[in-house]
């Protein structure tokens, strides 16, 4: 199913995700999907799941775990597969065969998909919570959001704060990256602070538009004395 690429992370966990990923060549891509396939082949796995792995500056990769299931950024490959995964794993779980061929799997387009967060990224991303007062989802052509909330229910301090997974599709990276912005300005969250503008900021720097990041973006970019700044230069 191609690669995913998840290196804007904070303290570990995914914000932004994106297929295919913009560092990865064909060369490359048939390096790491091969070592994937070899990888669920040696112990015998037979369903869906992820195969992890660090690369470096040279391209050169280095597993880091498989997660034998379905994961949290699954709809994204679906976008650019086709392909219901969930649907997928299910069906294989009872016993069935594969519904495909591996030369069926075509990559079409480009996919994004953002975390919205119920957290305060301009307050070192405390959690926040309380009752939406409203929530409104964007929708349209490449446009989709999964998510199990709605105006009036409560976010809590005893769960994960992701409350929605926003994905855009287009033709290209850079058409994909403009209707994701549009996307983020139309989802309407009352009530609650989330991290919308913070994901719109880094979806307009010139690292994410170029392709040229890492694990350490988010710390290298000090969101938070950025703000500070700005807010000096205003006063």
């Amino acid at each position: 199913m191609f690669e995913r690429e998840c290196s804007i992370q904070r303290r570990h966990q995914k914000i932004i995700e994106e297929a295919p990923s913009s560092f990865v060549d064909e060369e490359t891509r048939t390096k790491i999907t091969s070592a994937a396939i070899k990888a669920a082949q040696s112990c015998g796995y037979f369903n869906a799941g992820t195969v992890e792995f660090l690369m470096d500056d040279n391209k050169e990769f280095y597993f880091l775990e498989m997660n034998t299931r379905i994961q949290v950024d699954h709809p994204f490959t679906e976008l650019i597969s086709g392909i219901d995964l969930v649907r997928e794993q299910i069906s294989t779980a009872a016993g069935n065969k594969i519904s495909f061929n591996q030369d069926e799997i075509v990559k079409k387009g480009y996919a994004i998909e953002c975390r919205i967060y119920a957290e305060d990224s301009e307050n070192n991303f405390l959690p926040s919570t309380a009752k939406i007062l409203q929530y409104k989802e964007p929708n349209g052509p490449g446009v989709r959001v999964d998510s199990g909330f709605a105006s009036g229910s409560e976010i809590s301090i005893y769960y994960d704060p992701m409350i929605a997974k926003l994905i855009c599709w287009d033709r290209d990276r850079s058409n994909a990256i403009c209707r994701m912005n549009r996307a983020l300005d139309e989802f309407q969250i009352a009530g609650i602070t989330t991290n919308k503008k913070f994901l719109n900021y880094i979806l307009n720097t010139d690292e994410f538009a170029s392709g040229n990041y890492d694990i350490n973006f988010i710390d290298n970019l000090n969101y938070t004395s950025l703000l500070s700044d700005k807010s000096s230069k205003n006063n």
